[in-house]
Parts: structure tokens; sequence; C-alpha cells
């Protein structure tokens, strides 16, 4: 497979100092092993004592699990850089490291997981002031630019919003290997750390749930309706979203309000971090002319794109969706520095319709229409 140059590279590279921790989260098969070895191949031979290990080994974990300083000096012996894949699988990975950090000052250690809700549990408290974080994501167009010429993204366009941009998928030329790809993500990979690590039974109603916000990218989303349809309380199902939030399938958006009482701000809107792993779930790799669903998959690819973007471009912006009982609405609101930027996110190319309700609360706000033909900068 071709490498495209991922943009946390570079990042890795400025962070990464003794006593201090990067982690590095992402979902399953966007390149968090791959990362690792390009950025091993930037230091130049001789400058680091390298120790790569894999948390999924039986025996690596008894090292790492041991909260023992002799038994963790012994295993980092003389080696300057340790790092450990899939540190999910590594029980009280964050005391382990604080330990190591503490005793062995000279080491730097970067640990990569695909999930963060154990990881992060583990690692939160024990090394506060001591570790930098990372998140890397399915391919950013930001990325991609780096292998394709304009005319090359403006022809792909397409296919990135039904297959999405996962690295295999990307350098993929064969739709039929890519939808047997992305069907194979979705039934081995997709749920595997929250099976594994939260002792979860019932995969198929994780589909189900799935299923149905897939249905539903754009739209306010109903916990006690979602609960409903699948047979479960308004906690389970909120449950079982926030831990595909922290696996990287979902990500949600919540209601901006500063000013209206009529503004909706419990509620929220959920995305996928793929397209591709949407329309596999829903098994529907139509072309796009002749789909009734493109308005929602312009929008979660252009709200997805433009949230890779913010992150690896190091934008701190906060984004919303804004809407009003009466159905007045924006799709994405960002606020950055006490700035308020509206975006309408349309498939075809129109003019913005700013509600009057929105420029009567936010008069020095603007808001522009985001399209085919002016995307590409939005999200670069």
């Amino acid at each position: 497979m071709n490498y495209i140059p991922q943009k946390q590279r570079n990042h890795l590279s400025g962070l990464l100092s003794q006593g201090k921790v990067i982690i590095v989260y992402g979902p399953r098969r966007v390149g968090k092993t791959t990362l690792i070895n390009m950025f091993l191949k930037d230091i130049p031979l001789n400058q680091e004592r390298v120790l790569f290990v894999n948390g999924d080994d039986i025996i690596i974990r008894q090292y790492l699990e041991s909260q023992s300083i002799n038994k963790l000096r012994d295993f980092v012996g003389n080696h300057t850089l340790l790092i450990i894949d899939e540190a999910q699988y590594i029980q009280k990975i964050g005391l382990n490291l604080k330990l190591i950090v503490d005793h062995m000052p000279h080491i730097k250690i970067i640990a990569t997981g695909s999930s963060s809700f154990s990881l992060a549990k583990d690692i939160g408290e024990p090394l506060t002031g001591r570790k930098y974080t990372l998140r890397l994501y399915p391919l950013a167009q930001i990325e991609i630019a780096h292998i394709e010429k304009p005319h090359e993204t403006t022809a792909n366009l397409e296919s990135r919003l039904i297959y999405g941009s996962y690295p295999e998928v990307v350098t993929m030329n064969d739709n039929n290997h890519r939808q047997i790809y992305l069907r194979e993500l979705v039934s081995s990979y997709l749920f595997k750390d929250i099976l594994e690590l939260e002792g979860i039974r019932h995969s198929q109603k994780l589909i189900r749930l799935l299923q149905l916000i897939a249905f539903q990218i754009g739209k306010e989303v109903s916990l006690n309706e979602l609960g409903t349809q699948l047979g479960m309380s308004k906690n389970t199902a909120e449950r079982y979203i926030d831990l595909l939030e922290k696996v990287f399938v979902i990500f949600r958006r919540n209601g901006f309000s500063r000013n209206l009482r009529k503004e909706i701000t419990k509620s929220q809107r959920l995305y996928f971090y793929d397209t591709g792993i949407r329309n596999a779930l829903i098994g529907n790799f139509n072309p796009v002319d002749i789909r009734n669903d493109v308005g929602q998959l312009w929008e979660n690819y252009i709200v997805s794109e433009r949230m890779k973007a913010n992150d690896y471009l190091g934008r701190t912006a906060a984004a919303y969706f804004w809407r009003t009982y009466d159905k007045k609405e924006i799709d994405l609101i960002e606020e950055q520095e006490g700035e308020l930027h509206g975006f309408e996110i349309k498939w075809q190319p129109a003019k913005a319709k700013v509600p009057k309700d929105w420029i009567c609360a936010y008069p020095n706000s603007n808001v522009q229409v985001i399209h085919r033909e002016n995307y590409l900068h939005f999200i670069t």
C-alpha cells in the first residue's frame, strides 16, 4: 500500500521528550502502527534505543501491569524510547507509566490505543501534567492532497462520500474490493474493543443502534425513541452511544444557545467519523445520483472533515449545531476566540438563507454556505 503522509507524524516528532508520555488515540485500521513505524524512520540511526511492544502480548502485560519499580526497570532496561501499541489491553497502564516516568526520567514513551474508554480512564489522573494526546482519524483531505491533484480530488469526491477515507480504501482502485473491506471492518473490528473490554454480548443491538443513527444524520436524536425501537432503556441507549463514541465510530454535536429561550440545547446530533462505515452499516453503496440521502452524506462528510482539519491544524474551535423549536436551523456553528461562525452545508450551490432569529440574537456573527464548489478550502 502506498504511504500517504500523516499529519500527526510531524506532531509526534515535535512532542517527544524525556519524562513525557504521548498518547495516540484513534479507530482501528486508521494507521496508528503505520504512524509509529514511519516516525521511527525519521529518527537518526543510534539516536534512540527503542523498545517496541504490543499490549496484546500476555508476557508484556505481566511486566506493564506489575506496579513494581524493579520489574518495570528490568523491563525497560537501557532503552531510551518505549513504544506500547494496543495499550488499552494493559490494566492500570497509567499508574505503571507514571512509575516509569517518575523513576526513569531519561525515558520517552509513546502509547497507542483504539479505544479511549479504558485508556483515558486509566491514564488521565496518574499522568496529569505528564502526557500529550494526539488523535488519529481516517485520512483527512489535507493528507490525501499529498497524493492527489485538484482535478483528481474533484473526480474522487463522490467515492469519498460512498466509501469513506480509511487508508486502505483510499489506495484501492476497485469499488468491489472497497465494499468487501468495509463490510469486513464492520463485522470484525468495529466493536472489538467494546465487546472485549466492556463485556457486552449484544453486538447485534450495537449494529441496529448504529443503523438507526445512520438514518438520522443531521437530525436531533431522541434517546427515548432509540431505546423504544431497540427494546432497551434510555440509559442503556445513552451508554451504548457513549461507548461507540469512545471507540471512534461516532461523535456528537450539541445544540448551541446563548440568548433565545426557544433555542434547542439539550438534544444532540450524531455523525460518523467515516461515511464508508455508515454506508456499510446500512448496506448502501449506490452511486450518488440514485441516492435519496446525498444531503445527509454530504453534511456528515463536511462536519467530519472540518473536525479533522481543525484538530490537525491546531484550531481550537468549539462546534455545535443551532436549531429553534420552530425548526429554524444552521448545520454547523463554530465558536473561536469569542467569535461565532455559522455554516449551512448544501450539496447544491445556493445562497445562505440566514434565519432572522439568528441574526437578531447574534448580529456580529457570519453565516456562509458550504457546497461542492467551495468546500475544499473549508476542509483543508
